[in-house]
């Protein structure tokens, strides 16, 4: 295959827009950085750097708080992905295991899982779908080509309505009624002129 196979760039952009459709119709963004902040929280008491011989071990007496709250923002990051009618609990739920990361999980896995999670979280509870697409009219009603039920089809000749409600042959007499006798702006629909100038 060469690298110019337009069919592969074509299902590249399918896919892309597929992704992009996918992801504009939920929090996204909020469950992604839910994720992201619920990883160091978990990782950071477990981990053991090593500088030179000397290893310093992070370890913290709730280590078992900080993983049971590392992966509880993981978990409400996917649920944000694919339930997205939680979003508010789970956006509520990140920022309060977010404010509890802080005396748990050292500073919230050194503020950085914090941040995230913080930022999420109130991604997730601001969130709102946006409005579906208008449709468009289709063709096989553009192709009809008639008019509305109870529409006036001859709209060359003009008709007056008269007290009654009736429409009437548009003749002078029942103009004068339905208009009033003292009609003098010019622009009544018994003469024909319906308000514009015309040039000649």
């Amino acid at each position: 295959m060469s690298a110019e196979t337009p069919a592969v760039s074509g299902q590249f952009t399918r896919r892309r827009l597929q992704f992009r459709a996918w992801r504009g119709a939920r929090p996204f963004w909020a469950g992604l950085f839910i994720m992201l902040g619920g990883f160091p929280i978990a990782y950071f008491p477990y981990a053991n750097l090593q500088i030179g011989h000397l290893t310093l071990a992070m370890a913290t007496t709730a280590g078992a708080g900080s993983l049971i709250i590392g992966v509880l923002l993981v978990v409400l990051g996917v649920s944000l992905w694919f339930q997205k009618h939680v979003r508010v609990f789970a956006g509520v739920a990140a920022i309060l295991l977010a404010l509890v990361s802080i005396p748990v999980s050292n500073l919230g896995g050194f503020l950085i899982g914090f941040l995230f999670a913080l930022v999420g979280g109130a991604m997730a509870v601001s969130w709102a779908p946006g409005a579906p697409p208008e449709q468009e009219p289709t063709a096989a009603a553009g192709a009809q080509g008639g008019s509305p039920e109870g529409a006036d089809t001859d709209t060359t000749l003009l008709k007056s309505v008269d007290d009654a409600g009736t429409v009437g042959d548009g003749g002078p007499s029942q103009a004068h009624t339905a208009l009033g006798e003292n009609d003098l702006s010019g622009t009544s629909p018994a003469n024909g002129a319906n308000g514009r100038h015309s040039a000649g």
